[in-house]
């Protein structure tokens, strides 16, 4: 470790290694000029040069785009402009999530030579931010389904044990974060596709508000419960990149208008009166072992910070036959003709089959019960201010499981503990809260009430500023 340096007030540690630092720390190295955005830039392609065989987490690495963007941003410190915390920092996008001239593939053969004309505004956000564009990841096909074992590209590997999958959709986002072959990512999360993801590769994955954060230029599995999201090692870095891309946008059918609050800030928020609610039901039944044990331990480390944890029954969460129709109105036009319906993973075409028998009698019954669920879910947080659950009920399974059209489930049982979430439309976040006798990551599921990301947040950092869980990395070179 070089010595370490005061920036913006508090001394960092600057490592050998720039990747090793968080979100926060390089942009106040960034902004003191104290460390270069082409210095960092390389250090990460240089990083996924090492490591990417290894874990499979990009389709594309824009190399030249990036050490470009870099470039013109080091010029602009030199000018004496700053465009805030991500100024120079370098991101990735999961590639469901519309670049501009460059491929966005969904991983899947069907849109393989996709070439957008236009940005997603989640990452034009990133963009005026300052980000600099690493490249695409590997993602579930389509983002339908929960392994990222199933990839036009090849499946991605879990860095904590390359034979596990490292959840999904956005797996190839958790995977690179957990790797160092990024700073930070976005993911896309419909059912579980941050959270459940964050959780088997050791990050953090914040899922807020629905419509807080644009998804126009975003691949679509539903609108009605599609998030896009940032994947990042610290809950700081996750508050820094969603500040960047929260804001209205009115080409967005389900945005919505609101301010948001300053996150940043908000981490320090003091959570001494703090009530935490934990739903036992289902939320804690049927747990895998290691699982059930993180989370009473973490339960223990949160009834010290906190007012108390108490149980509490959440009402029930409808069933997904709005997504299912959803879904398929999408893929409708490229199921119907054999050239391109050949062009899907057996797994996906049987599940999007499926998806087309919903009739437009129970998609509007099914609108009509998801808009409920989200006025009940207030109620919940009269007595209590988040809620508090495992991410997962099981650890990651084995890629070779999750690719064999006999096994991979077309409702993996992992999304259990996120899907309600999504239904209500609430914010939440997972965190490193331990690891399985095997070393595989296990998460922390915190969620507030609509617009609650302050207290969810501020929680989320007085549990990670507590524990040492999100210190560790995974055994690659």
């Amino acid at each position: 470790m070089a010595g370490a340096l005061l920036v913006g007030g508090r001394g960092i540690a600057q490592p050998s290694d720039p990747t090793e630092l968080t979100v926060a720390d390089a942009a106040r190295l960034i902004r003191s000029r104290a460390l270069s955005p082409v210095e960092l830039t390389r250090a990460y392609l240089a990083a996924i040069e090492r490591r990417q065989s290894a874990v499979n987490a990009y389709i594309t690495v824009t190399a030249e785009l990036a050490l470009e963007q870099a470039t013109a941003l080091e010029a602009e410190l030199a000018a004496g402009r700053w465009r805030g915390p991500l100024h120079g920092v370098p991101i990735a996008l999961k590639d469901n999530i519309d670049t501009a001239g460059i491929a966005t593939t969904a991983a899947s053969a069907l849109f393989a030579s996709r070439v957008p004309r236009e940005d997603a505004e989640a990452y034009r956000r990133l963009k005026s931010a300052g980000a600099v564009l690493l490249g695409k990841l590997n993602m579930h096909e389509l983002a339908y389904g929960g392994t990222s074992a199933i990839t036009h590209f090849g499946p991605v590997r879990n860095p904590w044990n390359p034979d596990h999958i490292p959840g999904g959709s956005s797996g190839g986002s958790a995977a690179a974060v957990a790797a160092r072959l990024c700073a930070a990512a976005l993911g896309t999360d419909t059912l579980a596709s941050i959270r459940q993801p964050a959780g088997y590769c050791g990050v953090v994955g914040l899922k807020a508000t629905h419509g807080l954060a644009s998804i126009r230029g975003i691949i679509p599995v539903a609108e009605t419960l599609d998030h896009v999201g940032p994947l990042c090692r610290t809950v700081a870095d996750a508050a820094l990149v969603f500040q960047a891309i929260a804001g209205f946008d009115p080409l967005d059918p389900v945005s919505i208008r609101a301010e948001p609050a300053d996150l940043a800030t908000a981490l320090y928020r003091r959570v001494g009166m703090v009530r935490v609610g934990v739903p036992r039901r289902p939320f804690y039944e049927t747990l895998d072992d290691d699982i059930a044990a993180a989370a009473e331990s973490a339960l223990g480390v949160l009834a010290q910070l906190t007012a108390g944890v108490r149980d509490v029954e959440l009402p029930p969460a409808p069933d997904f036959p709005a997504l299912l129709a959803e879904s398929f109105a999408y893929h409708a036009e490229y199921l119907a003709e054999p050239s391109t319906r050949a062009l899907y993973d057996a797994v996906t075409l049987s599940r999007l089959d499926a998806a087309g028998e919903v009739s437009a009698e129970t998609y509007i019954a099914a609108r009509r019960e998801l808009e409920i669920a989200r006025r009940t879910i207030a109620e919940v947080f009269t007595e209590v201010d988040v809620l508090v659950t495992p991410t997962t009920p099981a650890l990651p399974e084995p890629i070779a499981r999750a690719q064999n059209p006999a096994t991979a489930s077309g409702a993996e049982r992992s999304v259990r503990n996120t899907a309600p979430f999504n239904i209500f439309g609430i914010p939440t976040i997972s965190v490193p809260c331990g690891f399985s006798r095997d070393g595989l990551p296990i998460g922390l599921q915190i969620s507030g009430p609509r617009l609650g990301e302050v207290d969810v947040l501020a929680l989320a950092h007085a549990f990670e500023q507590a524990t040492d869980w999100h210190t560790r990395r995974p055994p690659l070179e």
